[in-house]
C-alpha cells in the first residue's frame, strides 16, 4: 500500500468511462485474466460537490451492502483520513483494484484501544488486508525534530492528535494476525517503504530491524503500489499461496535459511556483490559496527536509484529479508491510468463537514509527474519514488484540471501545478542506455549530468495550456522549484532560451507573492554534504528573480528555506549563514531543524558518524545543546538571542561575524521574533 503523495518537508484500467463503484462485478477475474492496467481511461468530469455517498469505496459493512456486495475481496486499513483523491494512497491503491475488478473497502484510522470493532467489521476479506501507517511515517507525524509530541495530525479530521498509535504498521498487522491468523496482509505506505531494511530509529534513538521483522505482516509493498498490488491481487486469486509470492518487483519478503539460493553467498567479512544480488552487513553486524550500518546504506540507495536494480539480503538473527528489485518506472501510459480513476476529489462523508488539513492543502493542486532526480541528503522521495521521473500526458493533467474547475468551492486558482519537485516534467536522460547503468542517486549534483535533458518547454506549454482551459484564473507552482536545473546553460541555446523563459514565466505569472524556494545552506562544505548547489546560484537566482519584478511592476518575494544541524554543519557554518542571510536584508522565516528520518544519507550520517560513500567522518550536531548552538541564528534579529549569540562568537573567536551581524555604532535596527 503505497502513496501516490507529493513528499513535502512538513518536513492505475479501460479506454472506456469507469463503471461506479456499485457497477463493479461481484464476480472476480478468471485466474488467467490479468488487469490491464496500462490502458487508458477517461476522467469524471461531472460536478463531485453533487457525487452521491455511493461513490466512494465503502468503509462500513451498510455502505458495503449498499452497493450490492457479499463480500470483500480487500479490506484496506490506513492512519489516515480517507480522502477519495489521487493524492491520498489508500483511495488510490481502492480505485486501482476496483478497476481490476474487486471488491475493496477502506477503514480508516481503526481504533485501535477499543474492542477492535473496526478491525473485525468486515471479518477477513477473500484475498488480503493492507496496512499502512499513512501518507508520513508515524513518528515524523507525531514528534518534532525535539522528539516533543506534535499537538495536532494533518492528515485526521479538525487536526486531531491521537487517531493513529506510534507504528502503525506494526500494531494494525498485530491486530489483525491476532483475530485472523490465516489471512494475507500486505503492508506499505511510507513507513513501511522507508523501513524495509535495518535502519536507524531516531525517536527510539536505536538501529531498528527491517519492518518486517517486527511486524506481523507478510509481506512489505514498497515504494508506489499501483502495479504491485493489483499482482499480488491476481495472484492470490489465481490460487497462489502468500508463501509462495517471493519474487515480485517491489516487496520485501522473509527468507528463512533452508529456502535461500544455495549458490547464494549467506555472509563474509564485507558485503558480497553478485551479478544479480548483493548480501548486505547482518542486523547483528551493524549493531556492532555502525561503519557497516554506513556500508550497507551506499548500496541501498544505489539499487532504490537503478533503474534495473539488484535483489538485496540481509540476515536478521535466523530470518533473511529479501528485498526484490522495483519496477522500472511507469510509462506515461500506465501513470495516467492512475491519476485517471473516478475519485470523487473530496473527503468521505462520513466526515460530514469537519475539516482535514492535508487535504485542504491540495484539493486544489494536481500532481504532473513522479519521482525526483535531485538526490538531495536528507530528502526520502528517491527512495519512495525513484529518481526516473514518470510524467502524465498533457491530456490527463487537463482532464485533472477540468476536473477541479467544476468543483463547488473552486474560485478559479489552481493552487499547484506541480510534483516532487515542481519543475521535472518530462525530463531525463538524453541516451536511456547510459540512464540504464548509472546508480548515482543525483543527477543534478555535483553537477548537473551532461546526458540530462533540462527543456523546460513542456511545461511552459502545459502551463499554458492549464491557464487557457475555462474556469482557470490563474495557476500557481506551490511545489519545490530546482532552480539549479532551470538556471543550468546546457549549451543548447534554443532549451537555455526556453529554460530562461520558465524562469520569467514562473516569477510573473505563477507566483502568489512569494516564491518559496530550498538554497538549504550558504556554507558549501555543508551544501555539498546536501548535495545541493553552491549558495553563489542562489544569488544568482535572486538577481535574475529582482529584474524580472522590476521589469513587470511587481513586488514579489523570494522565500529561502534553511536547515540547522544537519550532518557537516558546525556553530560557526550557522554563524555564517546568519551574516549572509542578514547581508541579504532577510529575517528567516522557512528553517527547520535537521529530522534524522529512516533512508536518508543525512540520517545515516547522523547516526553512524561516517558517510556512506567516503567512509569519512562526518560532524552532526546530535546534543539538544548542540541543536540548539545552531538553530538560534536564525534569529538573529531577536532581541532575546543577541546575547547568547554574542557571547557564542566571542567563545568561537569570530568577532568579524560579530561586527557583521551587531556593528558596534549602528543604532539598534533588531526586532524582536513575530
Amino acid at each position: 500500500m503505497n502513496q501516490q503523495h507529493k513528499q513535502k518537508k512538513f518536513r492505475n484500467p479501460a479506454s472506456s468511462k469507469p463503471s461506479r463503484p456499485s457497477e463493479v462485478p461481484s464476480k472476480q477475474p478468471k485466474a488467467q485474466e490479468k488487469p490491464n492496467f496500462s490502458a487508458s481511461q477517461k476522467a469524471q468530469t461531472g460536478p463531485v460537490a453533487k457525487l452521491a455517498p455511493e461513490r466512494w469505496l465503502p468503509t462500513s459493512v451498510k455502505e458495503m451492502k449498499a452497493l450490492g456486495w457479499d463480500h470483500v475481496d480487500v479490506v484496506l486499513f490506513t492512519g489516515d483520513a480517507y480522502v477519495d483523491h489521487p493524492s491520498f494512497g489508500a483511495a488510490v491503491l481502492g480505485r486501482v483494484l476496483q478497476a481490476a475488478g474487486y471488491n475493496v473497502a477502506i477503514v480508516p484510522q481503526p481504533n485501535w484501544q477499543d474492542d477492535l470493532r473496526d478491525f473485525k467489521k468486515f471479518g477477513a476479506p477473500r484475498l488480503f488486508f493492507g496496512v499502512s501507517a499513512g501518507a508520513m511515517d508515524s513518528m515524523v507525524n507525531h514528534y518534532t525534530a525535539a522528539r516533543r509530541r506534535r499537538s495536532d495530525d494533518a492528515y485526521t479530521p479538525n487536526g486531531r492528535h491521537g487517531a493513529r498509535p506510534d507504528y502503525p504498521t506494526v500494531v494494525y498487522s498485530k491486530i489483525l494476525r491476532d483475530l485472523f491468523p490465516d489471512t494475507p496482509i500486505i503492508a506499505g505506505g511510507i513507513e513501511a517503504s522507508m523501513r524495509r531494511l535495518a535502519h536507524y530509529d531516531y525517536w527510539q534513538d536505536r538501529l531498528r530491524p527491517s519492518l518486517l521483522v517486527d511486524c506481523e505482516a507478510d509481506i512489505i509493498s514498497y515504494g508506489m503500489g499501483e502495479k504491485i498490488i493489483p499482482e499480488i491481487a491476481h495472484r492470490l486469486a489465481s490460487g497462489e499461496s502468500i508463501a509462495e509470492l517471493t519474487d515480485l518487483p517491489q516487496t520485501v519478503v522473509r527468507v528463512s535459511p533452508e529456502n535461500m539460493p544455495t549458490d547464494l553467498p549467506r555472509e563474509g567479512e564485507g558485503i558480497l556483490v553478485g551479478e544479480n544480488d548483493i548480501v548486505l552487513h547482518s542486523l547483528e553486524k551493524c549493531q556492532r559496527d555502525k561503519r557497516a550500518q554506513a556500508e550497507n546504506f551506499k548500496h541501498i540507495e544505489q539499487q532504490s536509484n537503478a533503474m534495473h536494480g539488484k535483489t538485496l539480503w540481509q540476515r536478521h538473527g535466523s530470518i533473511w529479508v529479501k528485498v526484490n528489485p522495483m519496477y522500472p518506472p511507469m510509462t506515461t501510459e500506465e501513470i495516467d491510468a492512475s491519476f485517471d480513476l473516478p475519485y470523487t476529489r473530496l473527503p468521505h462523508p462520513r466526515y460530514n463537514g469537519k475539516r482535514i488539513p492535508a487535504y485542504e492543502m491540495i484539493r486544489h493542486s494536481v500532481n504532473i509527474h513522479r519521482g525526483c532526480f535531485g538526490g538531495c541528503a536528507f530528502c526520502t522521495i528517491s527512495a519512495h519514488q525513484g529518481k526516473f521521473i514518470a510524467s502524465r500526458s498533457k491530456e490527463s493533467v487537463l482532464r485533472e484540471v477540468k476536473q477541479v474547475t467544476q468543483m463547488a468551492d473552486f474560485k478559479g486558482y489552481i493552487s499547484d501545478i506541480g510534483g516532487p519537485s515542481a519543475n521535472m516534467y518530462r525530463m531525463g536522460g538524453k541516451n536511456l542506455s547510459l540512464c540504464e547503468k548509472c546508480l548515482k542517486p543525483s543527477c543534478l549534483h555535483p553537477r548537473p549530468c551532461p546526458n540530462l535533458n533540462n527543456d523546460h518547454r513542456p511545461l511552459l506549454d502545459l502551463y499554458k495550456a492549464v491557464d487557457a482551459t475555462p474556469g482557470v484564473k490563474k495557476s500557481f507552482i506551490g511545489s519545490g522549484v530546482r532552480y539549479d536545473l532551470s538556471m543550468h546553460r546546457s549549451g543548447n541555446e534554443a532549451i537555455d532560451k526556453a529554460n530562461r523563459q520558465y524562469n520569467e514565466e514562473l516569477i510573473v505569472n505563477h507566483v502568489s507573492g512569494r516564491l518559496k524556494v530550498a538554497p538549504e545552506h550558504t556554507c558549501d562544505t555543508v551544501l555539498n554534504i546536501m548535495r545541493k548547489p553552491s549558495f553563489q546560484l542562489y544569488h544568482e537566482f535572486n538577481r535574475f528573480f529582482d529584474r524580472v519584478n522590476s521589469r513587470h511592476g511587481l513586488k514579489q518575494q523570494l522565500i529561502p528555506y534553511f536547515i540547522s544541524s544537519h550532518p557537516g554543519c558546525h556553530e560557526v557554518d550557522m554563524a555564517e549563514l546568519a551574516a549572509e542571510t542578514k547581508d541579504l536584508n532577510l529575517h528567516l522565516e522557512q528553517v527547520q531543524d535537521f529530522t534524522p528520518t529512516p533512508m536518508t544519507v543525512a540520517t545515516e550520517i547522523y547516526y553512524t558518524g561516517y558517510h556512506p560513500y567516503t567512509g569519512e567522518k562526518v560532524f552532526t550536531a546530535t546534543t539538544p545543546d548542540e541543536k540548539q548552538a545552531q538553530r538560534k541564528y536564525f534569529f538573529w534579529y531577536d532581541r532575546a538571542y543577541r546575547p547568547d549569540i554574542t557571547r557564542s562568537l566571542q567563545r568561537l573567536h569570530r568577532p568579524d561575524l560579530l561586527n557583521r551581524l551587531f556593528p558596534p555604532h549602528a543604532s539598534y535596527p533588531y526586532k524582536k521574533k513575530g
